[in-house]
């Protein structure tokens, strides 16, 4: 499991690194604020695995960091699934470092 900052993963991206972001809040979460990523939710990993073992840089993310870490953790010690990247700090990490004027339900 690797963890990068929500300014790692953005400058990744922008310098055109092909990464997956994959959203495991719930959808009410995403509703709220999104960054426009694949949106998965946690309780529907398990149903998604075949297509997470494709991705090459899977990305999880979700409010704060620690369900996307425990998902990390169950992918890669269950499933196989290497390299699994956690954005720490979740989207409250995007918010302070990418974008300041995505609204978050508090």
């Amino acid at each position: 499991m690797m963890y990068l900052s929500a300014n790692e993963i953005n400058n990744r991206k922008l310098n055109g690194e092909s990464l997956t972001i994959i959203d495991i809040r719930e959808p009410y979460e995403v509703e709220v604020a999104s960054i426009g990523c694949t949106a998965i939710p946690m309780g529907e990993i398990v149903n998604h695995l075949e297509e997470l073992r494709q991705m090459q840089q899977l990305v999880l993310m979700c409010r704060s960091g620690k369900r996307a870490e425990s998902v990390a953790n169950w992918l890669e010690s269950e499933h196989g699934i290497p390299q699994v990247i956690v954005m720490e700090g979740g989207i409250c990490q995007w918010k302070e470092q990418v974008n300041p004027s995505l609204a978050l339900e508090d």
